[in-house]
């Protein structure tokens, strides 16, 4: 075929009848580009030929084998045994069979050489048997001899087919694809040319040219998605306008708290304190397992930014949480003559009317908020600093949004849900990051154990020895509803269940269904101690601080994602006093016991999102599908961190001197950019 360009569908190729396009769709290949870049998973070792005498039992072999008798077709049980036997030059035989591939008769004689490609099912003496081997001419060894690709495939492609269709286009007709970095680029990060990484991932020699064609698509696919965040998210990154702080003494604030800093909290407000006196805009995460004291690391942050006469904002993703930092920050800032208020959806028409004024004429220093800070109608003085609290359950644009209501805004974004690196680097790629990594003294690990509903008398009594010690008691479950086709508890079924075995404590419900004005006076309830049992969706996964609680029953624990068991877990354990984690599961699978198990092993955030990761993969590591998290042709984030280090230092340095990409080198980077992400960047980058 002539003129086969990248944007060429494959429909046209030669091979590509309508039902085969049709499968072709199937597993996301509708042009030339998307058929070169379906890449293979692992690759066959076909780079020996075997003598018969020398196969194994269970080894994949490459042979020569001359045809001793004529293929013979037997029927049994339905299926067409295709059959015949071959020698080589070492006197052996081997038995071939195929299933139900009649074809194979008028493919290959008696007398013939061919080469063969399969496994060795058994050994016997001199005698040994293969099924389904596949077949080529013997002027083929060039082309198959070394590392055979195996793609992922659906029913009605065979790897031998892709192979081919792919080979004919990178082989046959030289398809060229574009290079995006000129030699120094390369040179620089030692990279290999695109189309020799191309045809190297499909038909390499040897593993060392497999790891250098790979870490080059590896590299670019890296590469040009972090360009993409760095141009989605916040556009001051290497802004020269900063804030000017002159005053960093905190001594004053300190004065009035009554703990001293952990040295983890002291590191990372050093880092802060950086960040303000630095040339640029201040981006960071400030990653912390729940209860180490992260919110008193923004209280300090926002009180600096306060003393240099900045108005600072905080928001949270719920009513509730927010309320729990209004409560908490303004009980410290009132100390220093500091004004605090908040908004949220319970807040009236006529109470934000005059907290919008009083904001507008900067006599509030410090606004906290849900999502309702960031509408059009909220207007600061002077807004200088921005925390935005579980970033994870808010937008980039929402983000955005509350940075532009100031005209250089420094931005502290804090998380509670501990993210690997590797993934951190690729949700927030435009952040500097900080971990708290040590807890507060006197906080002790929540002990967690694994039961399934056998054991349910043994919990209750436990929960009623622990409700008469004065303690009150979480259960989670996954769903508001019944529903029976996944056997899930639901918190209204487990809400009667548990009035009916508690007939003398106070049994509560609270799910998302419900108002926010009922939820807060639930959670404020179960906070006085006048709810001892909180039935529960994820709702209080972000919520209040009760201390007084000391257990977590969670129930099928296994359809939870790591990363939310331990933050339901860090629901208790807010005390001085023991507390516990039961969770709750009847799934005997090995992999949920395994998930089950880290979480009754460790109480390390970190250490569990890591395993989370490991376990669920990257698009559901929160629990949902991360918008914006790609789907890699090739890069893993668990086994290309080095590559995703290296990748994020090189779009940094080239949107440090060349951010709208102008420059002749980065033409072609800039074309790749739109091509891969044109709809995302739109009046964005340049």
């Amino acid at each position: 075929m002539e003129n086969i360009k990248l944007d060429t569908s494959v429909q046209y190729l030669k091979g590509v009848g309508p039902k085969m396009y049709e499968l072709l769709n199937k597993i996301g290949i509708y042009t030339v580009k998307d058929l070169i870049e379906y890449y293979p998973r692992v690759y066959e070792d076909r780079t020996k030929v075997t003598p018969i005498d020398e196969f194994q039992k269970d080894k994949n072999v490459l042979f020569f084998g001359t045809l001793v008798k004529p293929v013979s077709v037997a029927y049994a049980k339905r299926k067409k045994i295709v059959s015949t036997v071959v020698t080589d030059e070492s006197g052996s035989l081997a038995f071939l069979t195929w299933f139900n591939q009649v074809y194979i008769k008028d493919r290959i004689k008696e007398g013939q050489t061919y080469l063969f490609y399969g496994k060795v099912s058994s050994v016997t003496g001199s005698r040994a048997n293969l099924e389904s081997c596949s077949i080529y001419d013997v002027d083929q060894l060039d082309k198959i001899q070394g590392l055979y690709p195996i793609y992922p495939l659906t029913a009605g492609i065979t790897q031998n087919y892709l192979f081919k269709l792919i080979s004919s286009l990178i082989i046959d007709n030289g398809i060229l694809i574009k290079e995006i970095f000129d030699d120094d680029f390369r040179r620089k990060y030692n990279l290999v040319e695109a189309n020799y990484a191309m045809q190297n991932i499909h038909f390499p020699k040897t593993f060392d040219v497999v790891n250098i064609a790979r870490k080059r698509v590896i590299f670019e696919e890296l590469f040009l998605f972090q360009l993409a965040l760095m141009n989605m998210k916040d556009k001051n990154i290497i802004s020269t306008n900063t804030n000017s702080y002159s005053d960093l003494d905190d001594s004053e604030f300190l004065k009035i708290i009554p703990f001293e800093l952990t040295n983890a909290q002291k590191k990372v407000i050093a880092q802060i304190k950086q960040d303000m006196t630095a040339k640029v805009v201040m981006n960071r995460l400030v990653q912390g397992d729940v209860g180490s004291g992260k919110t008193m690391v923004a209280a300090i942050a926002m009180y600096l930014a306060v003393k240099n006469g900045y108005q600072a904002a905080l928001m949270a993703p719920t009513t509730i949480l927010a309320n729990q930092h209004y409560l908490e920050l303004s009980n410290y800032f009132e100390k220093l003559d500091i004004s605090v208020e908040i908004i949220t959806s319970s807040t009236t028409k006529r109470q934000k009317e005059k907290i919008i004024e009083r904001l507008k004429s900067k006599e509030i220093d410090i606004l906290i908020g849900t999502h309702s800070i960031i509408e059009d109608n909220v207007e600061f003085n002077n807004l200088g600093l921005v925390v935005t609290d579980e970033q994870h359950r808010f937008g980039v644009k929402q983000r955005m949004k509350l940075s532009s209501k100031g005209n250089v805004v420094d931005t502290i974004v804090m998380t509670a849900t501990p993210i690997p690196r590797s993934l951190a680097i690729v949700l927030y790629g435009d952040l500097d990051l900080s971990i708290i990594d040590e807890l507060p003294p006197g906080r002790k690990p929540v002990e967690t154990c694994v039961v399934n509903d056998s054991y349910n008398q043994r919990v209750y009594n436990f929960l009623r020895n622990q409700i008469k010690e004065g303690r009150q008691v979480y259960v989670v479950c996954p769903l508001v509803e019944e529903n029976e086709e996944l056997d899930l508890n639901s918190v209204e079924k487990l809400f009667e269940d548990y009035k009916k075995e508690f007939k003398d404590f106070n049994v509560a419900i609270l799910h998302g269904k419900m108002k926010n004005k009922e939820k807060d006076e639930i959670m404020q309830n179960f906070k006085a101690n006048d709810i001892q049992i909180l039935i529960s969706t994820t709702v209080i996964e972000v919520g209040i601080s009760v201390p007084n609680a000391t257990v977590m029953v969670i129930e099928n624990a296994d359809r939870f994602g790591l990363a939310a068991l331990h933050q339901l877990r860090g629901r208790v354990g807010r005390g001085s006093a023991s507390s516990y984690c039961i969770l709750k599961s009847n799934n005997k699978s090995p992999m949920a016991r395994q998930r089950l198990e880290i979480m009754h092993k460790s109480n390390d955030g970190f250490e569990i999102a890591q395993k989370d990761l490991e376990l669920r993969g990257p698009g559901d590591f929160f629990g949902i599908r991360q918008s914006g998290m790609p789907e890699f042709k090739l890069a893993n984030l668990l086994t290309d961190t080095k590559v995703l280090e290296q990748t994020q230092e090189a779009v940094k340095d080239i949107i440090s001197v060349d951010r709208k990409l102008e420059l002749l080198e980065n033409r072609k980077i800039k074309e790749a950019l739109y091509e891969k992400y044109g709809e995302q960047l739109n009046n964005i980058v340049g």
